[in-house]
């Protein structure tokens, strides 16, 4: 396996949003910050090409651009809420239900957040709410597995690694749009 990884940042109105991609052009992490390198810790070993390597990589590959996948963050920003539907996402977890979570968060429709009970329900598990949580805690790819369409059972938007303002604002832009 290539071990490059690119970078790029895009400019929001909520912020500078990093994103890693490997060569293969699935998203590996993705964040609200101006810093690509501080995602690094959020890809598994395994998809830095570093598993059983010493000394670890250094920094991403900066890029201006990394083609259809800025482009569909270019298109969501400017209100096409599908575009980012399609980008290839690679994560490694140690257990099926995470791969799959991951997954049924990105059937999550914009505009239509639901709760942590509805999601756990959603992946088949209905009483693995504290796992379905777990699963959007461990997401490394915010924006694309959309993590912060997941809410409290109360309504209330919970938490959310890039913080509670960022989260607010991606639901209302998905609310307006």
């Amino acid at each position: 396996m290539s071990s490059t990884i690119d970078s790029t940042v895009i400019d929001t109105p909520v912020g500078p949003l990093a994103i890693l991609a490997g060569p293969d052009g699935a998203v590996r992490a993705a964040g609200f910050t101006a810093d690509p390198a501080s995602l690094l810790p959020l890809v598994h070993p395994s998809l830095r090409g570093e598993e059983g390597r010493r000394p670890a990589l250094g920094e991403p590959r900066q890029r201006p651009d990394l083609g259809p996948i800025t482009t569909a963050v270019t298109a969501y920003l400017g209100g096409d809420l599908a575009a980012i539907d399609d980008v290839p996402v690679e994560q490694h977890t140690a257990g099926a239900f995470m791969s799959h979570a991951w997954q049924v968060l990105r059937e999550v429709k914009p505009g239509d957040p639901i709760t942590y009970t509805g999601y756990a329900a959603l992946a088949g598990r209905p009483a693995a709410v504290r796992a379905a949580a777990a699963a959007c805690a461990r997401n490394a790819a915010a924006l694309f597995v959309p993590c912060h369409r997941a809410l409290r059972t109360d309504g209330t938007l919970g938490g959310y690694r890039w913080g509670l303002p960022v989260k607010r604002w991606l639901l209302d832009h998905e609310r307006r749009a």
